[in-house]
């Protein structure tokens, strides 16, 4: 099992948002096809097929819970990762 799959099973279980790596978070979306663009602490991922955008910045090395609420939503909404 690859790493962003265990990471995708942390989040949709959403039992603790508050433990998730940025880096893994990001890991994450590029997995599910996603593109990436930064400026500055602003990582912006965008994918053909959902029109949402999600605008990610670290709290030191975690994912802010409420982003990862957000990717969440996003994931189950679009039916992504399988």
């Amino acid at each position: 099992m690859a790493r962003w799959e265990k990471v995708l099973e942390v989040v949709l279980r959403a039992a603790s948002d508050a433990i998730i790596e940025f880096v893994d978070l990001c890991a994450l979306l590029a997995a599910l096809g996603f593109d990436e663009r930064v400026r500055g602490d602003h990582h912006i991922f965008s994918r053909k097929g959902v029109s949402e955008i999600i605008n990610l910045q670290p709290r030191a090395s975690k994912a802010k819970p409420y982003q990862v609420k957000q990717v969440r939503n996003l994931i189950t909404r679009y039916r992504l990762g399988g």
